[in-house]
C-alpha cells in the first residue's frame, strides 16, 4: 500500500532536490541506502547521459549509489559530480583496493533557452547543486511540480515539472514506484485541452479528477508548433522492491517507457533526450522470473504514465518562461 504516492514508497530510497531560480534549472538526486541494481533504456533521439555503459548487464559493477537528473543539458552533467563528492564524504562507493567510487548514473534535459540567467562563466553551477541535492535527500515526502531538475521544464503547451508515484504490483507482494522529470517536445495533454492522456490511470484524483474528455477533441494529436533539435527530453526513474538481476531491469526499463508513450504525445522523438532507469531493491524475490517481471514491467508503465501527469499538474509557472498555453489546467494565467 503507499503512503506518500512518491517512489520512496520503495523502501531505502531517498529523494533530494536543488534549485536556482536566477538560471531557471536544478538537479534531482535519487540516493539509495545500499548498492541497487540498475539498467537504463535509452529512447529519444538527442540523450545526454553520465555513466550509462557499466549499467550494461555484462559490466563489471553490479549494482550503484545513486542517480541523478538534471537540468542544463552537458552543463548538468556536472552534477554528478557533486552527488559524488556528497557520497564519498559518506563513505559510499564501489571497493577498489583501499579506494572507494561512488557509482552515480544521471541523465540530463535541455532547458537553456527557458529564459534564465545562463551567462554563468567558466564553472556552472550544476556541481554544487548536485552537492545540495545529495546532501537534502531526507525522509519519504518530497516535493513535486517546479522543483529539482523539473524547475525549468516545460512541454510544447505548459510548464513541465517534476512528479513521483507509486503503486502495489497486481497479483505480487511487490511494489513500484517512478519519478520523473517532464520536459517534452510533446504533449502530456489531449490537443490544447485540459484532459491528461494518463486520465485511465489517474488513482483518487490525484492529477485533478477530469477524467477522460466527452469527445474527442479536434486537435487530439495536433503537432506541437515549436520543433527544434535536442531542446527537450524527458528523464523518468522506475524502481521496485523486486529483487532483479541487472538484465531483468534492463527489461524493466524497457517496457516502462511505455508509460512515456501513454502520458506524453509525441514522445521518443528525434527532438527529446528520453531516458529510463530501472532501479531493483532486491528485497521481494520473484515466484516466475518471467511472468512476474511481465507484472512488474506493466505496473511500472502505468506508474510512471501517472508521474508524469502529476509532475504538470503539480508545477508553477515561473515569470522567466514564454510558455504558448497555461489555461484550463489549473484555471488561471
Amino acid at each position: 500500500m503507499t503512503r506518500f504516492n512518491r517512489i520512496t514508497d520503495i523502501p531505502g530510497i531517498r529523494v533530494g532536490h536543488a534549485e536556482d531560480a536566477r538560471i531557471a534549472s536544478g538537479v534531482t538526486a535519487l540516493i539509495f541506502e545500499r548498492p541497487f541494481a540498475c539498467a537504463v533504456d535509452v529512447r529519444g533521439g538527442g540523450p545526454g547521459t553520465r555513466e550509462t555503459d557499466l549499467l550494461d548487464p555484462a559490466s563489471t559493477v553490479q549494482a550503484v549509489d545513486a542517480l541523478f537528473l538534471s537540468g542544463g543539458s552537458a552543463f548538468g552533467l556536472d552534477a554528478g559530480a557533486g552527488v559524488v563528492a556528497a557520497l564519498r564524504e559518506a563513505g559510499r562507493g564501489f571497493a577498489v583496493g583501499e579506494a572507494r567510487v561512488p557509482i552515480v548514473p544521471g541523465a540530463i534535459l535541455f532547458d537553456l533557452l527557458n529564459g534564465g540567467d545562463k551567462a554563468w562563466g567558466r564553472f556552472p553551477p550544476y556541481r554544487d547543486l548536485g552537492y545540495a541535492a545529495a546532501i537534502g535527500a531526507a525522509g519519504e515526502a518530497f516535493a513535486l511540480g517546479s522543483v529539482g531538475a523539473g524547475f525549468g521544464a516545460r512541454t510544447a503547451n505548459l510548464k513541465g515539472g517534476l512528479g513521483s508515484a507509486s503503486g502495489a504490483v497486481p497479483g505480487l507482494a511487490a511494489q513500484v514506484g517512478a519519478l520523473v522529470a517532464v520536459n517534452a517536445f510533446g504533449r502530456v495533454t489531449m490537443g490544447e485541452g485540459p484532459h491528461f492522456w494518463a486520465a485511465p490511470f489517474e488513482r483518487d484524483g490525484e492529477f485533478g479528477g477530469l477524467g477522460l474528455p466527452p469527445t474527442v477533441p479536434e486537435d487530439v494529436v495536433s503537432w506541437p508548433r515549436h520543433a527544434l533539435p535536442g531542446a527537450n527530453t524527458t528523464l523518468a526513474v522506475v524502481a521496485t522492491d523486486a529483487a532483479l538481476t541487472k538484465a531483468q531491469a534492463k527489461r524493466l526499463a524497457v517496457v516502462a517507457q511505455d508509460g512515456l508513450a501513454r502520458a506524453i504525445h509525441p514522445a521518443h522523438t528525434p527532438l527529446d533526450g528520453d531516458v529510463v532507469f530501472a532501479v531493483a531493491t532486491g528485497a521481494v524475490p520473484l515466484a516466475d522470473p518471467i511472468t512476474d517481471l511481465a507484472r512488474l514491467g506493466a505496473a511500472a508503465a502505468e506508474t510512471l504514465a501517472r508521474a508524469v501527469a502529476l509532475g504538470v499538474h503539480s508545477a508553477t509557472r515561473l515569470p522567466c518562461l514564454d510558455l504558448p498555453a497555461w489555461r484550463e489546467l489549473h484555471g488561471r494565467d
